[in-house]
């Protein structure tokens, strides 16, 4: 699993997923926090458990929400 404080969970093709991904760099970039991204269909458990919530993000391993990432409550996460 990424050991990065931000986890982007995608999937090929998901134009929702294009830009969470967008929100997600400008945040940790602000942040200065490491981020990765892992794509759900190469895991057929990480495909079972989030199926068709992608995008979904993760802060610490605390889902901070799907489909449309909110720049503000990433933001608030990540300043802890």
């Amino acid at each position: 699993m990424p050991d990065s404080r931000v986890v982007l969970y995608s999937r090929a093709g998901c134009h929702l997923c294009d830009e969470a991904r967008d929100v997600v760099v400008v945040e940790c970039e602000r942040a200065d926090a490491g981020w990765d991204e892992v794509d759900v269909d190469a895991d057929l458990g990480l495909q079972a458990r989030y199926g068709e919530y992608v995008p979904v993000v993760e802060v610490d391993g605390v889902v901070q929400g799907y489909w449309q990432i909110d720049a503000g409550r990433l933001r608030s996460a990540l300043a802890g």
